[in-house]
Formats: structure tokens, sequence, C-alpha cells
């Protein structure tokens, strides 16, 4: 590994933190935390922590010596000045003399020690830091020293690769034991230039940033070369007959089974968001014969088991084509998971007296041999950082058993873990918004209502893709970043496969569909060719057809419902002259949303339209807002207003229509009318 150090950079931010008043030493100590931060060997989502003693002065402008140390919740790689709270020292010292302190009393302790109150939750790990007698010390979980340590016989490799200059720490938990311990390493080895935490990481220390930082390269290199001098052949594969089925054909299948039935015993399930992998190193490992042996044995570091639990869930080889028998075969593998991890919960709630309550038990990650991986979370930023946990999981795994063989810590060390009281409580208090867990797609997704459709399903916490034709209009939605922008032709069936396939791979599945694309064919019946008739319907019913079709099969793969939502446009219920060929497959596609209600309401699948008229888009441009209102001999304003209420409507009021509708859990078959009341138009 090389240094990222670079004097030029580092001057830069010290003098542009210097004109908030940030003094070189917590400058610096930015600095070598965002260059350990950035690197994805060395820290991952929330891994690590750094800190620099100093001096601050408080509100009466008394100096006193302070711990500047990581707080919780920033991220290593792109943390500010404020990310590293101030902690009175002297206090945090003293605790070094009494012999046990609870987690609890130790956050509260070190809160109201910080310098300022509405700093965040120093680091669990502070006391540690702060009883290092160091200036500059950097702890991360680097993948090279996790390989030393996580084999049998690691402590004495580290000794091997580390001699005097790392002072080794047995396996304790995060928080005050941890700390103590290492306290008394570092009273016995006052010559040690950092310690190798067994099974955790690293800590290095210096009385420079620079120093520090450097430092944690060097012993990380030291570790890859004593990889590398170890490294023999892995992993044999298992041979798999034919061809393997893709990530999305199997994705929906997979997210269904994951998918756990709420306590309220509702219809409604809790879902998660599914982020799939597959390089090289991810397919050689799932595809080894002895998968199920090495990677059940646990994480690679303790806190992993927080967002991926302590093992995954392997599932069988998907063969292409009939997945009917493969997907009872994996339901029955995550169903014997569920048991398991509900077992292990059993044998180990005791010794905290039953007062733990047991979280979901479905598994976060999921091997497929000759597919790759799935990782799952609540939402596609979380999925994603368990995707980076597991990949990394992959890659550490894979070295210690070219080395010799994986070993992590022990069971009731990895519930610890899981059930730990300072991380249940940041759980607890986390809020979900009406839609976070599900999966949607607009089509026209780059017009005027597909993108207020897609901004009001993000707001409400869903993951959006949309769906339009190539052009600058999608490129401008892709640059604002509006979702998941995918090119489909919705008259294409090949297209609409591919563009589902797509959003399947990316998300895992698809549970609202916003059916929204159409355009707008004028003239009399009398006078209109078929050509032009077909192409209208073509658009304008067969595409939600279409698209719908693609959409239900997702959803009856998943198994846990739906909602079909359909721009059905006033036309459809009050006909306007000149407008039958846009109105004609407009009523047939009202015809849809009931059918499609009658048809699937058995499986959890709600259909239900909005009933829209005059929203500035590109089906009522602003040319046709100038001639039918010039025709009607009113203002284009009062055009618009023309209504009970008097006001315009706009694309974010049908937007907002459609959200009401994903969330009305009992109405289906429904058509909810957006026009700002026309009598004519109401449904009888």
């Amino acid at each position: 590994m090389k240094s990222a150090w670079n004097d030029q950079e580092a001057a830069e931010l010290v003098e542009r933190y210097a004109v908030d008043g940030v003094g070189e030493a917590l400058a610096l100590r930015v600095y070598t935390t965002r260059l350990l931060g950035c690197e994805p060997r060395l820290v991952l989502h929330g891994g690590g922590n750094t800190s620099v003693k100093s001096r601050a002065r408080d509100v009466t402008g008394a100096e006193l010596d302070v711990l500047y140390v990581k707080g919780s919740g920033w991220d290593m790689g792109t943390i500010e000045p404020p990310g590293l709270p101030a902690v009175q020292l002297d206090p945090l010292l003293g605790l070094a003399e009494i012999d046990a302190l609870s987690d609890e009393d130790m956050v509260n302790l070190q809160r109201r020690n910080l310098l300022d109150s509405k700093a965040p939750n120093p680091s669990v790990e502070t006391l540690l830091h702060a009883w290092v007698p160091r200036m500059f010390i950097d702890h991360t979980h680097a993948n090279a020293a996790l390989v030393l340590t996580d084999q049998p016989g690691g402590e004495e490799i580290c000794r091997e690769v580390y001699g005097d200059r790392a002072a080794i720490v047995p396996y304790i938990m995060p928080g005050f034991d941890l700390a103590k311990a290492a306290k008394a390493a570092a009273d016995a080895h006052p010559e040690a230039e950092g310690f190798v935490l067994i099974k955790h990481g690293l800590f290095t220390f210096g009385d420079t940033a620079r120093e520090a930082y450097e430092l944690m390269i060097e012993f990380v290199s030291l570790a890859e070369a004593r990889i590398e001098r170890g490294r023999r052949t892995v992993f044999a594969t298992t041979a798999t007959p034919g061809a393997a089925a893709s990530e999305s054909e199997i994705a929906p299948a997979i997210r269904g089974m994951l998918a756990n039935q709420r306590e309220d015993g509702g219809t409604e399930c809790e879902r998660f968001i599914l982020e799939h992998r597959a390089g090289p190193a991810i397919l050689a490992y799932v595809g080894g014969d002895e998968l199920s042996r090495y990677s059940q044995v646990g994480t690679v570091t303790p806190d992993h088991a927080i967002r991926t639990k302590p093992l995954p869930v392997v599932l069988p080889a998907p063969p292409a084509g009939d997945l009917a028998a493969w997907t009872e075969q994996a339901r029955a593998a995550v169903d014997a998971y569920r048991e398991a991890y509900a077992a292990c919960f059993e044998r180990h709630n005791p010794r905290y007296g039953g007062t733990k309550r047991m979280l979901d038990p479905s598994p976060r990650v999921v091997l497929v041999p000759g597919v790759g991986l799935f990782a799952s979370g609540r939402d596609a930023r979380a999925a994603s950082a368990a995707a980076d946990l597991a990949e990394t999981t992959v890659d550490v795994i894979t070295d210690a058993e070219c080395m010799d063989r994986f070993e992590s810590i022990a069971e009731a060390e990895l519930f610890d873990i899981e059930y730990w009281s300072l991380e249940q409580a940041k759980l607890a208090g986390a809020k979900e918004k009406a839609l976070a867990r599900h999966v949607v797609v607009v089509t026209g997704g780059a017009g005027a209502i597909g993108r207020a459709a897609a901004a009001a399903f993000r707001a409400a916490g869903a993951e959006v893709a949309l769906f339009d034709l190539p052009g600058p209009a999608l490129d401008d939605a892709a640059a604002a970043g509006a979702g998941l922008v995918v090119p489909c032709d919705v008259t294409d069936d090949a297209s609409v496969d591919r563009a589902f396939a797509t959003v399947a791979a990316r998300f895992g599945g698809v549970d609202i569909l916003v059916s929204n694309a159409g355009a707008a064919w004028r003239g009399p019946m009398a006078d209109v060719s078929d050509e032009v008739l077909r192409e209208s319907f073509e658009l304008n019913f067969f595409a939600h057809q279409r698209v719908t079709r693609a959409a239900v099969g997702i959803m009856r793969a998943q198994g846990t419902g739906g909602c079909l939502l359909f721009n059905v446009s006033k036309q459809a219920v009050n006909p306007g002259p000149d407008f039958g060929p846009y109105g004609l497959p407009k009523a047939a596609t009202l015809g849809l949303v009931r059918q499609y209600a009658i048809e699937h309401g058995w499986e959890g699948i709600r259909s239900n339209g909005v009933n829209a008229d005059r929203i500035r888009s590109g089906v009522l441009t602003d040319e046709m807002i100038a001639s039918r209102s010039e025709a009607r001999g009113v203002s284009e304003d009062a055009y618009m207003r023309g209504n009970l209420l008097g006001r315009e409507v706009r694309a974010d009021d049908v937007a907002q229509a459609f959200v009401s509708l994903a969330l009305a859990r009992a109405t289906t078959g429904a058509v909810l009318t957006v026009d700002g009341g026309n009598v004519a138009a109401a449904l009888r």
C-alpha cells in the first residue's frame, strides 16, 4: 500500500481551516483521517477512528487539554472538523483508575465532558485513544491485518511480522474493557508504535499526523507482503450443470424470500432493497466447493455483524430456464436460516436475563453460486454498504484461506456485537419514511409529470427508476439525480424487458409502477387515419399493458403484493371534440385499471388510476395552451384556471395523487380526479 500524503494538499487544508480558527493539529488530523477513510482496504462505513490530543478553550476562555476524536455518524473519507468533537482529557484519564464501567455510563461520561453539548457522540473507543500517551492515533480495520489475525496462529504470525513494534491485544469487545486491555499493553510495551487487535484491526501512533498515518500504511504493507509469501491455491470450483440464471431473473424471488411479515399482522411486509455484486473474486468464492464451510464461520471484523448479520445464507446454483424447483430450494434455505437465527438468539439471550428483543431474522447477505452475492438493506444506500462489507469479507476470507484457514470470533461474541446495547439504541431511534423499502418505476419519467412523480416518491423514501426515450430530457433527469435513469421505448417489448431487468438487477425488483407515458393525437374521428389511431393506441393503451404485464411478473415473483398506478386522463371519462384519437385509448386504459384490480387483488396487487386535466406537460404543451385559450376567447391563465377551485393544477399535484394512492393500502380499482373540479369529468 502506498502513502497518499501530499505536502501541498496538507498545507492548503491547514490554511483553509485557519480562517475558521481551526488549529494546525486538528486540520492535519482531518487531512489524514480523510486519507484513511478514502481507502476501502482500510476503512468502510463507520469502521475505524482517529484522534489527536491538543488544547482548546471552553466558553469561559479557560484553556483545557482535550482529545479531538472521531464522532459517531461521520464518514472518515469526508470528515470535517466538527466530526472530531473535543472532549476534556483529564476526566477521561481519571477513568483509568476504576475497574468497571457500563457502556451506557461510559457514553454518558464522554458526553458530559464534551466542550460542545451539540457535538456527536465521541467514538466508543474514545477511552482507548485517551489512555494511550501519544498525540496522534489512527485506527483501521485494514483487510491485510485481518487476514493475519483471522486464522489459527494469527497472533504468532503478527509477532513474526511486527516484532516489538506492535503490542498484541487479544479480542475484546469495544468499550471500557478493551480500553483497559490496550492501556495495559501500552504500559507493558512503551516502545510500541501501534497495536494489533486480534480479529479487529490495527492502531498506529505518532507525534505528528503524517507519522501516525504513514506508519499505518507501513504496517499494512508489511501484512500484505506476509500474505503474498504464504499464498497458495484456493477455492476448487464445484461443477454446476449448464448455465446459471441471471441476477435479474432471480433477484425478485430472493427479495420476496427476505421480506418479513410485520408484527401488526397486516398485509404489508417489511421489504428490502438489494444490491448485486459479481466480480471475478466473488464468483470464485461463491463457486468454491467448500463454500458451506468457510462462509459460515463468522464476520472478518466484529462490527460487520451489525450491518450484515453474523452469517450469510447460501442458496443453490440457479439453472437458466425453469426456476420453479430452484425457488422452492432457495426458500427452504432462507427458512432454515431464519430458524437457525432464532435458535441462536434463544441460546444467548438468557445471558442478558432474557432482556434482548430479537431483530428480524432475515439474512443480509445471500451467496449464489454462478451468480455472485446479493446484499440487502432498508434502502439502496444501506444495501450498498452491506455489499461493500460482504465484498471485503470475500477478499479477507480468500486471503486467509490462501494462507491457512479462516477463523472468526465465537458465536457468543458475534451475538454480543449484533445485540450491543449502544447499536440497538441507534436502531430504535431510526425512523423510516412512508414508502421506504419500496422500488418505484415511472414511465414517461423525463416529462413534467414523470419528474414530479419521481421527486414525490423519493421524498416518501422510495427508490425510483425513470423510464423514457433516450435524449436530452432523460440526460437532464440523470444529471439532476432524479433517480435511476433507464432508456426505454415502452412501445417495444424487448426494450421494456431490458429496462425491467435493469431495475431488478439494481434494486432487486419492483413494488410500484406509475404508468405515465403518453402523447396526444388530435383530429375528428371521421377524418383520422387508421395509422394515426393505431399509433395512439400503441402508446396510450398497449404500452400501459406492456409495462404493467412486465411489472406484475416481477411482483408475482416477489410474492409481496404491489401497486399499479395509471395516468388515465380526463379524456377517458369526459371526451372533448377532436380528441378521440387520444381519448379512446385512454378510455381503454381506464378499463385496464379495473381489469388488473379484478384479476390480481387476491395477490395483494392493487390497481388505481389518476384522472388529471390541464397539466403543463409534453401532452399539454405551451403551443396547445395558447391555441385552446384563443379558441375559447380567454387568456392562457384563465384557461388553466378554468375549474371549480379557480386554480391551475400542476404536475406536483398529480404526483401527490400517485403517492396517496400508493399509500392507500385498502384501495383498488379506484380513480382519483386531479383537475381542480370539473363536474363533467366526474365519474358516475
